[in-house]
């Protein structure tokens, strides 16, 4: 009498599943990556060899038709060293990153400078790699 089942468990285990999953999420990682840039405005950086830090506590924007924003946010030349002084009251090493478009007039880019040289603020000039 032979009494051996008929049902036979396999013991192979199939990754094709787990692959369409991995594709799946590196296909959305992909997608949503560069949609995600910290308080970006729409800017043509002047080209450098150097490379941007991303340590800041503060960025400062000027668009190419002179208007001013502190961390996306429009504020006028006569408020905006009072709006620094604000975001880096408690900051231990205070630091600027200054996002000027190529064809803003270096009379702008020096505001800022002026402002981060009295409050003694850390500034870096943002720039896109060559």
């Amino acid at each position: 009498m032979n009494l051996r089942g008929r049902n036979k468990v396999s013991p192979e285990f199939s990754m094709s599943s787990m692959t369409d999953i991995v594709f799946l999420l590196l296909v959305f990682f992909l997608l949503t990556s560069p949609s995600i840039t910290p308080e970006a405005l729409d800017l043509i950086l002047p080209q450098a060899s150097g490379k941007t830090s991303n340590v800041q506590n503060a960025s400062v924007s000027i668009t190419k038709e002179g208007a001013f924003y502190v961390n996306a946010n429009e504020v006028a030349v006569e408020d905006m060293e009072e709006a620094l002084k604000l975001l880096m009251k408690d900051k231990e090493d205070p630091t600027i990153i200054l996002r000027a478009d190529g064809e803003t007039a270096m009379n702008s880019a020096v505001k800022v400078m002026d402002i981060a040289n009295r409050n003694k603020f850390k500034l870096i000039l943002a720039v896109k790699p060559e």
